[in-house]
């Protein structure tokens, strides 16, 4: 017999993100167009699946395995073996198993498929305007399950059963709906109801034969669209937890949701219908417009259009709006059926987070209806169960080496629960616990590490429950028994306590900012040393202060401060991370002299017995901890440049900063301000501040200022960094921390050093700022 017409069976195990994502239908499909037997199983590690047929059937079967699979699949390895032949005719998909602990990828929740929207807008289809459509290709994930493998009894869909026709797209390998496990229609699936803020129904919507019923108000999600276009707010539960919803072009409903929502500055998202309503508010280059139209859907970050119809009160004096398409069929009947309504040019709608700022989203109905009804007008609720909360993930587009990039700012929605690889394997399973602020947990077991989602900062006792539980569903889901943890080295983040309350671990400290420079080397793979400028607001440092101005050489094993921006006080600790203009007093008094006059840019914000008690409180070392944050540095410029004096959102001055500089246009064209290199690699910004005040003293636009101190902040440290990779030897340099959030300066910086000849590394699929704290945690706990 010829090796073409010998009968072989193999046994493969295909790791990855293949549960939830169609692959065992498509498996199923492939086997059959190959003339296969044999059988597929989802299990605690991810597919085992065995195939019997001619050899180059077979053969031919694994390579289409992972260049054919669908969309949402994220194919890591096919490892097959040989198995003896059994002769079992045709091929099936067997029940799942679970023997072990669990290793399998869970997918992050996708954007609905054009599939699915074509069902949606069909008056025909069973599923017109019925607002859970969804299909291996799309829908909801990681919010609704609760164990693995991924099957519908372990989601929150297990509420409810499958009619005679979606059991039968469940059953049929040919439909798209084929093991589909959040499958519905209007006769068997979840309904959406209008409540008022005191819970009462307003409207219902579940109809088998997908006609809209009328109840006291008719069909849901028509009716809050019409509330809506007449200025009322709505809670609406989505994806991942509720959203407070308005008009985006009507001031007072804007006005009204930020005063009820304490929100006072801080930008709200908005959603659209489409690219082209899009493009109607904001300036979309490919990177950013590939990042909208994305299945993860963030919120993406881009200049706003001086013409874009959006109400003043949405984003105060931002140069940027964040916008987001719609991820649900419920939010494109919303979309749609506001756009009916709204017979003008504004068709947005904000979208931000059901919460009262600082607290964790609303997920559950109760808890939201408790928190939210001062705020919110009209509820939209449902009754699928949401197991995990999600926040929006959020993205802005830069450019580093060359090329356009997404530069994740919040990971959450979309990108939630993916795996990253540790280049080190962890000795044993390990949490590692993050930071205070954008807070976010991580396990890890042997290779393979999963970054909670964005939790926010520890400062509420609803923050810190919601983080608690977060780390327990992961433990849970990944089957990480930490015997590990990794935290911060400040003893008074909550992170930290967290930590050391846990009995029967290993504990490992992890300082700040090397937990930065670690993330970033981990996330691309690298283990060997690099330079870091590590830029941001607040880390407690080795020797007791307050860094944040960091040039660490170092890799995943430990660290060594090259070098650090000139130290100065911080009056009052805190209080100068929300008083911008303390900070401004700290450096004027290093850069003039002890007693610096209150400078005319103050004059109209801040009292002169006010300015004058807290020059001396920042004589008062017990008053006044030292910090060489860049990221305090930046407020200080921005107090001095007009921002508020006391600021309603962490890194509002520095935002508002980044926002003049690009106003300046050409007329900035007098170069960066000048930065000395005092003791080797300090960076003293003293003669820069000197100059710049003189400037503003002389009338130089704000804005001009701004632009030229980014730009000396850009050349000092990209010649700092620079130096110190040649003196080392050292090819790599990674730019990480809050501060390079801020576009203009990492492009420049990053510019800079490309130039120079290194090899530059910036974050990725983690944020720079603290949200990857705990990935760098992880990494070094594991490499140590």
């Amino acid at each position: 017999m010829t090796a073409a017409a010998r009968r072989v069976r193999t046994r493969a195990r295909v790791t990855g993100t293949v549960q939830g994502v169609g692959f065992r239908p498509f498996v199923y499909r492939l086997a059959h167009e190959q003339g296969l037997a044999g059988w597929v199983l989802n299990d605690e590690h991810g597919v085992l699946l065995e195939v019997e047929g001619l050899a180059p059937e077979l053969s031919h079967f694994f390579d289409r395995l992972s260049a054919e699979a669908p969309p949402l699949a994220r194919v890591e390895s096919v490892s097959p073996s040989a198995t003896p032949v059994t002769g079992e005719p045709g091929f099936r998909i067997v029940t799942s198993v679970r023997v072990g602990d669990p290793d399998a990828l869970i997918a992050a929740d996708a954007a609905t498929c054009e599939d699915c929207l074509a069902e949606l807008r069909d008056p025909d289809d069973r599923r017109y305007r019925y607002p859970f459509t969804n299909c291996t290709n799309c829908g909801p994930r990681f919010t609704i399950v609760n164990g693995v493998p991924y099957d519908r009894p372990l989601t929150t869909m297990a509420a409810f059963t499958m009619c005679s026709e979606c059991a039968r797209e469940y059953e049929d390998p040919g439909d798209r709906r084929f093991h589909a496990q959040p499958n519905a229609c209007p006769a068997c699936g979840p309904a959406v109801r209008l409540r008022d803020a005191a819970g009462r129904g307003l409207a219902f919507f579940t109809d088998p034969s997908g006609e809209k019923r009328q109840a006291s108000g008719g069909d849901p999600i028509s009716a809050l669209a019409a509330r809506l276009s007449e200025g009322a707010i709505a809670a609406v539960k989505g994806l991942g937890g509720y959203h407070l919803v308005c008009d985006a072009a009507n001031e007072r409903a804007v006005a009204a949701l930020r005063a009820r929502k304490h929100r006072e500055d801080k930008p709200f998202a908005l959603m659209v219908a489409d690219v082209a309503s899009a493009r109607r508010l904001v300036e979309l280059d490919v990177s950013a417009e590939t990042s909208l139209t994305g299945v993860s859907r963030p919120i993406v970050l881009a200049p706003r259009l001086p013409d874009a119809v959006i109400a003043p009160s949405v984003a105060p004096g931002a140069p940027e709006l964040g916008v987001m398409l719609p991820y649900t069929p419920l939010h494109h009947l919303l979309l749609a059926d506001f756009a009916d309504f709204a017979d003008f040019a504004g068709d947005a709608l904000v979208m931000t987070s059901g919460n009262v700022s600082d607290e964790p989203i609303a997920y559950r109905d109760e808890d939201a209806l408790e928190r939210l009804s001062t705020i919110a007008d009209l509820f939209l609720v449902h009754d699928r169960q949401i197991e995990t909360r999600t926040d929006d993930s959020v993205v802005r587009s830069v450019t580093v080496g060359g090329r356009r990039r997404p530069l994740m700012l919040r990971r959450s929605r979309g990108y939630v629960p993916e795996s990253l690889t540790l280049p080190i394997e962890a000795p044993r399973p390990l949490l590692a616990c993050g930071a205070e602020q954008k807070a976010t947990f991580c396990v890890a077991r042997g290779e393979r590490a999963w970054v909670g989602h964005h939790i926010g900062d520890l400062e509420h006792l609803a923050t810190l429950t919601a983080y608690r539980e977060g780390i327990g569903h992961f433990q849970r889901m990944f089957a990480v028994a930490p015997e590990l943890v990794a935290h911060d080295l400040h003893p008074d983040y909550l992170s930290t306590q967290y930590a050391l309350e846990l009995d029967e671990v290993a504990l490992v400290g992890v300082q700040h900012h090397h937990a930065h420079l670690a993330a970033c080397l981990a996330e691309h793979g690298v283990t060997t040393p690099a330079v870091g400028a590590i830029f941001d607001g607040t880390g407690l440092g080795a020797d007791g202060t307050v860094w944040g101005g960091e040039l660490l050489v170092g890799d995943l094993r430990g660290y060594e401060r090259a070098g650090w921006l000139w130290p100065v006080r911080m009056p009052g600790g805190a209080a100068a991370v929300r008083q911008p203009w303390r900070m401004a007093a700290a450096w004027l008094s290093e850069a003039l002299g002890a007693e610096p006059p209150l400078p005319a840019a103050l004059r109209a914000t801040v009292s002169a017995s006010d300015w004058n008690a807290v020059g001396r409180i920042a004589r008062a070392p017990e008053l006044s901890p030292v910090t060489s944050s860049i990221g305090r540095l930046f407020d200080a410029v921005g107090a001095l440049c007009g921002a508020p004096a006391r600021v309603s959102y962490e890194g509002q001055a520095a935002v508002e900063l980044e926002a003049l500089a690009w106003t300046a246009g050409d007329r900035a064209s007098g170069g960066g301000y000048p930065f000395e290199r005092a003791a080797g690699c300090v960076l003293d910004p003293r003669p820069a501040v000197r100059e710049l005040v003189s400037e503003l003293d002389r009338g130089v636009a704000a804005a001009v200022v701004s632009a030229r101190f980014h730009a000396g902040v850009a050349a000092a440290s990209v010649e700092a960094v620079t130096a110190i990779a040649s003196a080392r030897g050292l090819e790599t340099a990674v730019l990480s921390g809050g501060v390079f959030q801020n576009r203009l300066l990492l492009e420049r910086v990053a510019a800079g050093l490309d130039a120079a000849g290194l090899h530059v590394l910036v974050p990725q699929r983690l944020p720079p700022n603290d949200g990857g704290i705990s990935f760098g945690q992880a990494a070094v706990a594991a490499a140590q």
